[in-house]
């Protein structure tokens, strides 16, 4: 095999690359044994008519297709490695030359990666939030952590109050007819919580156990069920029961309780730390994420179409396997939202091109400033990895090596690169 490359434009270059004549041959033949048996001729079994004969028939090209399939795939990744240029489409390929005893000729028109001229990378100035924990946060998420150890205390001495949780049967009638969805049992309703329609809630305080209600009220115009939109409705209602929620009290058996702390004092330190570091986690990646913005207008880039085509096509996929795991197929997930295959690449074209903006001046700092993945950094990588996925770090080590383990370690570069424009940013 050989090749030859021919610039035809920014970013732009044809491949010409021709297989020997004796491969192509060969390629003709493995098509023969793949197709022989769903090829019926007169006289013979099928599968049993020879290759010469079938070709006499329909042409000494019949197998030439299948031909090139069983030879372009390797051919072209063999000269697309050797010729040096960084592709970042899939290529257009055509068919020069396909004929008996004569070399096989095609070409594949490829899209290169594109150069940036960075500019200033280092000391921009970006807004960051403040990282400030209040009392009141901390008080708010100690609240959390006293609502998730509450437990429902049994009131049988008085009338629905608001706040009460209360158990009740159900049955709702538009009309004098009962409605389908609108009857349930021992059902539990929080008042106050406005989880029902209308004035339902407001309309059991003062009740008690064992009182049957009546409770009139109004489905609102935009109700998701067209039937009862807008409509007046009766609830024939049970009260079967009264409950309130106790929350702990916020003292040092509380803290001793639900943390590794003897007092109060020590939990809301540990809890304010926590906010703490997650507020300053938030605002790194938001002074990450507003430096790169800043670093990607002070440079000068063109990003091929094919480019941000290939990159739309990719995010698609993921978004399709990551619906499949939800048990949702593309195709319904369209039907559902109205959405067309068209409209869903389209709206993914701004997000395509600043993730492949972020790639490429992140790359461009990578080379500007001689970064690179330390044999440590490698390690830690594929320790993570372990981790992660369950799974041996020898066996991953199995599966990324060549490229994949190049590319790898440019991801590792990537994050230094980031960090050191983080780092060196000036914060309004």
């Amino acid at each position: 095999m050989s090749y030859k490359t021919e610039e035809l434009g920014k970013n732009s270059y044809k491949i010409t690359i021709e297989v020997e004549a004796q491969e192509f041959d060969s390629a003709c033949e493995k098509a023969y044994q793949k197709n022989k048996n769903k090829i019926q001729i007169q006289g013979f079994r099928k599968g049993k008519a020879p290759k010469a004969l079938i070709e006499k028939m329909y042409g000494p090209s019949v197998f030439y297709e299948d031909a090139a399939n069983i030879i372009i795939p390797d051919a072209y990744a063999k000269a697309a490695e050797e010729c040096g240029l960084e592709i970042v489409a899939r290529p257009e390929i055509d068919v020069e030359q396909a004929e008996k005893g004569k070399n096989f000729i095609f070409t594949a028109v490829v899209t290169t990666k594109p150069e940036v001229e960075l500019g200033q990378y280092k000391g921009v100035e970006v807004e960051v939030p403040k990282v400030e924990v209040t009392d009141d946060e901390v008080i708010a998420e100690l609240d959390k952590e006293r609502e998730r150890n509450s437990r429902n205390i049994t009131v049988d001495d008085r009338p629905v109050a608001d706040g009460d949780i209360v158990k009740i049967d159900y049955e709702g009638f538009v009309d004098g007819k009962a409605f389908d969805g609108g009857k349930a049992e021992d059902a539990d309703l929080t008042i106050g919580s406005h989880t029902f329609i209308d004035t339902f809630e407001e309309q059991l305080i003062g009740k008690n156990i064992g009182d049957k209600v009546d409770v009139n009220v109004k489905f609102p115009e935009e109700y998701h069920a067209e039937e009862l939109k807008g409509k007046d409705a009766t609830f024939k209602v049970e009260i079967k029961g009264i409950s309130v929620k106790e929350l702990p009290a916020l003292d040092d058996d509380f803290a001793a309780d639900v943390s590794d702390f003897d007092t109060l004092d020590e939990y809301k330190a540990d809890v304010k730390k926590g906010l703490e570091k997650k507020k300053k986690d938030e605002a790194d990646r938001i002074k990450e994420d507003a430096v790169v913005e800043k670093i990607i207008e002070n440079s000068t880039m063109e990003i091929p179409q094919p480019m941000i085509d290939e990159h739309k096509a990719q995010m698609a996929e993921d978004y399709a396997q990551r619906l499949q795991y939800q048990g949702l197929s593309i195709e319904q997930y369209f039907k559902f939202t109205g959405m067309t295959a068209e409209k869903f690449l389209e709206e993914m074209t701004p997000r395509a091109e600043k993730s492949i903006k972020t790639r490429l001046v992140l790359e461009a700092i990578v080379k500007a400033e001689n970064l690179s993945a330390s044999d440590e950094d490698v390690e830690k990588e594929f320790d993570d990895m372990a981790e992660k996925y369950g799974m041996e770090k020898d066996k991953i080590k199995e599966f990324i090596k060549g490229k994949e383990l190049d590319n790898m370690k440019l991801d590792i570069a990537c994050r230094k690169a980031v960090d050191l424009v983080r780092d060196a940013a000036v914060e309004k």
